[in-house]
């Protein structure tokens, strides 16, 4: 797997789109991911199969070429992944302020009562941590 050094392309709408089929059913065939992509959005099959390609490249996955079906897995962790957005987002759109990022995620969408309790029990942590 890819080191934290590298520095990692950010996938496309499309990449992260196969990035989360290979997160969610582990390695797959090209024809596994076209099919969950089929029915999500109709994907064809050499689409799947030219973007499996193009994220090789990019080292966004990698290819088991040992069994006829060459199998794919993703070579970056969903974490790592959600945590370069984030930081870009942060940045980009939030002026690097975590508080209006979340100020205005918890405005505009409903939390479940157990999100509200991670969110409790991470803000007590961190309050903890910055005690003298």
């Amino acid at each position: 797997m890819n080191s934290f050094k590298q520095a990692l392309p950010k996938p496309t709408e499309a990449e992260l789109e196969i990035l989360q089929v290979l997160w969610d059913h582990g390695p797959s065939t090209v024809r596994d991911v076209h099919k969950v992509l089929h029915r999500r959005d109709g994907t064809g099959y050499t689409t799947a199969l030219k973007l499996l390609q193009i994220m090789r490249d990019k080292g966004l996955v990698e290819r088991d070429e040992s069994q006829r079906a060459h199998v794919y897995r993703a070579a970056v962790s969903k974490e790592r992944t959600q945590k370069k957005f984030l930081s870009d987002i942060l940045q980009r759109v939030f002026d690097g302020s975590p508080s209006r990022l979340v100020l205005q995620a918890l405005g505009n969408h409903k939390a479940s009562r157990e999100e509200l309790q991670e969110i409790r029990a991470l803000l007590n942590q961190l309050d903890k941590d910055a005690e003298p």
